[in-house]
């Protein structure tokens, strides 16, 4: 739900959302927490299959995958998600932080592209955060049944000055 990889009124429909507001590294951690200690072994199998929507044909030689359609990691998703709604950062605040964290596994301009492709569909797909199916919540960053979330739900996807500002600091960083 964070980024809005999901389809309105599709898999957020129903009447309660167990999972809904836990991240997919804890549930993976869950799964197999119940594989090996309850000793459910198919558990194991989907704690394993690679998350898809299943909006294309699997077939022998693809299967479409979550992270390959969203260009981000969901271990990512769960940073940005963090660093945007525990620690309030907006687009230029979060590459910062990123810069720092992650030195030493992407260049400035990897991260200057993560951070605006993350703004850029948070941004495109806010107006789903508005029709939540309740969700048990697990995480400070998951999302909210819209209660107590008085962010606004319509943006600028392009944010003109903090990209702008983002690409300054990353030319400078290299």
């Amino acid at each position: 739900g964070l980024r809005g990889y999901m389809t309105k009124y599709d898999c957020s429909s129903a009447d309660v959302n167990p999972i809904g507001g836990i991240s997919k590294g804890d549930l993976r951690s869950f799964l197999r927490w119940g594989a090996n200690r309850l000793g459910y072994p198919t558990l194991a199998e989907v704690e394993e299959a690679p998350p898809t929507a299943e909006l294309e044909p699997i077939r022998d030689d693809y299967v479409q995958t979550d992270e390959e359609d969203m260009g981000m990691t969901y271990e990512e998703l769960g940073v940005y998600g963090r660093l945007r709604k525990i620690s309030r950062l907006g687009p230029v605040e979060m590459f910062k932080r990123l810069l720092h964290e992650w030195k030493d596994r992407s260049s400035p301009k990897e991260i200057a592209a993560k951070v605006k492709s993350f703004f850029f569909y948070y941004s495109c797909n806010r107006h789903k955060m508005t029709t939540l199916t309740p969700s048990y919540h697990a995480e400070n960053y998951s999302p909210e049944d819209n209660r107590f979330d008085l962010r606004p739900f319509l943006y600028n996807v392009r944010w003109p000055w903090q990209f702008r500002r983002i690409d300054e600091l990353a030319s400078r960083a290299e």
